[in-house]
């Protein structure tokens, strides 16, 4: 039994745009992914389009064989650019115009209200909801309670930890909080920070049933190209 394998293929934008250049393309990035295996391609499109663009999306929503995650802000600007571009998955996630990378779960607890329009919507349309949050009790019911389908478990501060004993306590959050998860009837995702390094102990949580990843697997691509990079991965995620 293998956990499904998510792509983030934001950082190959990343390096488009740090020349304002037609290449490398996320999408050929994407095809090759899936060529390898991958179950699902995952993009961020952030307010400031600092890496995919919305040309990217649509083009990506033609071209996706598996299934398309779109990770958004929960704005009115972004539910309209969903319910547009209609991606099989959206994770809706936390977004600071000053951070490098997202730095923490969605506070569903303070945004009760509006994510439950938010969630209804998106769902009208059959979109599935997934909601990117840190490993806490309490939020996890919060996800519960405003409709999504799936929670997407923050493992940054996991994959932060210098210590053992530290890592083993973040595990151990980890590990409570996908329970938790799935005892609420959600589907069970994680992603943030993994690398082939540390993705091993993640894996064999039994409830997560998907992992995304993308700035290890581009960043391996370099050295061994992007297929290989991602069949590597896949290799990891065996149980």
């Amino acid at each position: 039994m293998r956990v499904k394998l998510g792509v983030n293929v934001d950082h190959v934008a990343t390096i488009r745009q740090a020349r304002g250049t037609r290449y490398p393309d996320p999408v050929a990035a994407a095809m090759a992914a899936e060529n390898a295996g991958a179950d699902q391609i995952t993009v961020h499109l952030r307010e400031d389009r600092r890496h995919i663009q919305e040309r990217d999306l649509t083009v990506l929503r033609e071209t996706v064989q598996t299934h398309l995650n779109l990770e958004m802000a929960a704005n009115e600007a972004m539910q309209a650019i969903a319910l547009t571009v209609k991606p099989d998955v959206v994770t809706l996630v936390p977004e600071k115009r000053q951070e490098l990378t997202t730095e923490s779960g969605l506070n569903v607890i303070a945004m009760r209200n509006e994510l439950r329009g938010v969630v209804v919507q998106l769902r009208r349309v059959g979109i599935t909801v997934s909601i990117f949050v840190d490993p806490v009790g309490e939020q996890i019911d919060a996800c519960r309670e405003v409709g999504a389908d799936s929670v997407e478990l923050h493992t940054g501060t996991y994959c932060d930890a210098r210590r053992s004993v530290e890592r083993a306590r973040e595990l151990q959050r980890l590990r409570e909080a996908a329970k938790r998860a799935k005892a609420h009837g959600m589907y069970v995702a994680a992603g943030h920070g993994l690398d082939y390094r540390n993705v091993a102990d993640v894996v064999e949580i039994n409830e997560i049933e998907e992992l995304n990843i993308g700035h290890s697997i581009v960043a391996r691509a370099f050295f061994v190209g992007f297929e290989q990079a991602v069949r590597e991965m896949l290799a990891m995620l065996e149980r």
